[in-house]
């Protein structure tokens, strides 16, 4: 039995009739009828029974009726607890973020107050394990390429940011007097990378590609605070992000010619979630937070 068959069978009880229930539900008799057939299959007693031009319920029927109504009680508080819960602007919004998204973007959730029960994490996984993290999280922060796979319809996306990745040197490297570098320019330099199968791999790949040349990849590190570091202490050069990646006093960023070095920051979380007034709250101020991190 479900929701619906109960209210038929109260409605019919109460008016006396399936062409009344019919019209007071607004459906037509024959959807009433069957209704009436699918809640009585369940039941092991009649329900309903004739009495003269009337439909009236038995005593197992009207029992049924009565715990129907509080059933309808019971919906109807639940209905009105979940609309509360939806509509509530300060309620829980869990986001995560890879690292250099979530030390962009992070503070000025923080600071903004737009969601006071925030509850942040970070998630540095390979591109195609993004979209699987909004099972956990109402908001995930991740990065692709220009030219790696789009995301999947499985999951809503806002886009933040299409941020440049630019090659990060010591500022006494001799590139650094360059106002911009080529593949040729950079490809004789040992490279500070990331894992493989993280997004920025294949555009170190495209770098070596475009130059002809393997580039030496000596140090693999995720973390671009910790890449700034070591590109400051002569370890090797970087592509580092623009805009999201802290700035260190003794590097230097100058962008990368002849080789498309771009990757999309996006908001991604499943449809139903923005349903909720907090989350699209959150959304909101992730654009907001946007716009003043690419100034």
């Amino acid at each position: 039995m479900d929701e619906r068959q109960l209210r038929v069978l109260r409605e019919v009880g109460e008016l006396g009739s399936v062409t009344a229930a019919a019209e007071a539900l607004l459906v037509t008799p024959s959807a009433i009828s069957q209704q009436l057939r699918l809640l009585q299959r369940s039941i092991p007693v009649p329900l309903t029974e004739r009495d003269g031009r009337r439909v009236v319920l038995t005593e197992a029927g009207q029992a049924l009726a009565g715990a129907a109504a509080e059933v309808e009680s019971a919906l109807a508080r639940a209905r009105h607890t979940v609309d509360e819960f939806v509509e509530q602007p300060d309620g829980p919004v869990a986001v995560a973020a890879f690292h250099s998204a979530a030390a962009a973007f992070f503070p000025h959730l923080l600071r903004s107050g737009a969601a006071p029960q925030l509850h942040l994490h970070d998630e540095d996984v390979p591109q195609d394990e993004f979209p699987t993290l909004t099972r956990e999280y109402d908001v995930v922060l991740a990065h692709r390429l220009d030219h790696g796979a789009a995301w999947p319809r499985t999951v809503a996306v806002t886009p933040l940011l299409h941020e440049p990745l630019d090659v990060g040197v010591p500022v006494d490297h001799p590139l650094a007097a360059k106002r911009a570098l080529t593949p040729r320019d950079v490809a004789g330099e040992p490279w500070i990378t990331v894992h493989d199968g993280f997004p920025l791999m294949s555009t170190i790949e495209a770098i070596g590609a475009a130059a002809n040349q393997r580039l030496e990849l000596v140090h693999r590190v995720n973390e671009f605070t910790v890449v700034a570091e070591l590109v400051a202490a002569g370890a090797g050069i970087a592509l580092i992000p623009r805009w999201t990646a802290r700035r260190h006093p003794d590097v230097v960023l100058r962008p990368l010619r002849g080789v498309h070095a771009r990757r999309h920051i996006d908001a991604l979380h499943r449809p139903e979630r923005t349903a909720r007034q907090a989350v699209r709250t959150v959304l909101t101020e992730l654009q907001r937070a946007a716009t003043t991190i690419k100034r």
